[in-house]
């Protein structure tokens, strides 16, 4: 702009008019190479700040990968022995290793600061987790490895009190422990609650929004496909949906028991079931969060939440006044939480009243929601992990 201010300006003839506005353009292309020069400069001190190996031991590990840090993975092939990505995130370069070929002193280890991603459901998948944890143990005790951070699928029932001998607070290694369900010794501090995620054992993959999943009339109202228990609140929940008649209007399939492998069909019938449905029912389980509510969002199918502590060691509600869901809430999900399923038959109606557009600006907001989470959630833990890991800068 201003090299034409000068030309237009200057009506006269002027025989240093050239000279001008070549010594002009060249001190413009000096500042901007001088510009790049200090961003690339910047950019490769941030680069080399901090390099995090994550370590991918439970499938929770590719809804942190490839769902909230949007990274790819080589091969493709979901049963590859050996997967790997990388990218660049504030002032780290993560990487990323998954596969039965990720064995402990079986893989060459990259960075000094590492991420260890376990599963701590049940007995077996602990004992398979500590092996991990002694070996990373062994390397921070050899100088290998100077930071250990776990991000754990933890129990439903959140009995994780063997974990607490390894973290730092109780005279052990781990800096940092990122944990699903509302775990009570979450304080923000060295312990934070992680969300479930979608079920990535299943390979419930990354769900691009369409044009059509945003404005597209849905066939149901609502949806819910799979197991009722004996004795549960989801046996109170097809009692409804009969004596209403709304199972007419949702798409419902329920089961008697809990099948852990998806044939390509029954998958497949599920994700249609969520793309055809404008509200997905989530009834508790074991615990009150489950795969359903996240992979709801990623279909814009608006989760309504049966809204109760489940038995166990999680988050009680007395004291946290949020919980269940804590996490959810204090992102502000724009869900429908209900304590019971007799509230059900006024949330169908009102349902009902709902033009198309309202639905489409509800569904708009839902997954821009859920995008605006994930987001969050990166960032949340790149921050964590820089402000425990990097040198602090106070005297």
């Amino acid at each position: 702009g201003f090299l034409d201010h000068v030309a237009v300006g200057n009506e006269e003839w002027n025989p240093w008019e050239e000279e001008e506005k070549s010594e002009l353009v060249a001190s413009q292309q000096r500042y901007e190479a001088n510009l790049k020069m200090i961003k690339n400069a910047r950019s490769h001190l941030e680069q080399t700040s901090l390099r995090v190996q994550i370590w991918g031991k439970a499938a929770i590990g590719l809804y942190l990968w490839q769902h909230i840090f949007g990274g790819h993975l080589q091969p493709a092939d979901v049963a590859a022995q050996w997967r790997e990505g990388s990218q660049k995130a504030g002032k780290t370069y993560f990487s990323f290793i998954t596969g039965p070929s990720v064995v402990p002193g079986y893989f060459s280890v990259e960075a000094e600061n590492v991420v260890l991603v376990l599963n701590g459901r049940e007995k077996a998948k602990i004992t398979y987790a500590t092996q991990w944890l002694h070996y990373a143990q062994m390397l921070i005790q050899t100088h290998k490895i100077q930071h250990v951070a776990v991000v754990l699928l933890g129990n439903e029932q959140c009995s994780n009190e063997w974990i607490q001998p390894y973290l730092k607070r109780h005279g052990g290694f781990v800096n940092l422990l990122f944990v699903t369900y509302d775990y009570t010794l979450v304080n923000e501090e060295d312990i934070f609650q992680w969300p479930l995620g979608v079920a990535t054992y299943r390979n419930f993959p990354v769900v691009e929004p369409s044009w059509s999943m945003l404005h597209d009339p849905r066939s149901y109202l609502c949806n819910f496909l799979g197991t009722v228990y004996k004795n549960s609140s989801r046996e109170t929940l097809m009692e409804i949906l009969k004596q209403d008649g709304l199972d007419k209007l949702c798409w419902i399939a329920a089961r008697e028991q809990w099948q852990p492998q998806e044939t390509n069909e029954s998958f497949k019938n599920y994700q249609d079931a969520l793309l055809q449905s404008d509200l997905t029912l989530c009834p508790v389980g074991i615990n009150t969060e489950c795969y359903r509510i996240y992979e709801a969002c990623s279909y814009g199918s608006l989760p309504v939440i049966e809204d109760v502590m489940t038995p166990g060691d999680c988050g009680n509600s007395s004291m946290y006044h949020s919980a269940p869901l804590q996490l959810l809430k204090t992102m502000g999900a724009p869900f429908i939480f209900i304590k019971n399923w007799k509230e059900l038959p006024a949330v169908i109606e009102k349902e009902k009243k709902m033009s198309l557009q309202e639905k489409i600006q509800r569904r708009k907001k839902l997954i821009e929601w859920y995008q605006n989470f994930k987001a969050w959630m990166r960032q949340k833990f790149i921050n964590t992990l820089e402000n425990s890991f990097l040198p602090s800068d106070k005297g």
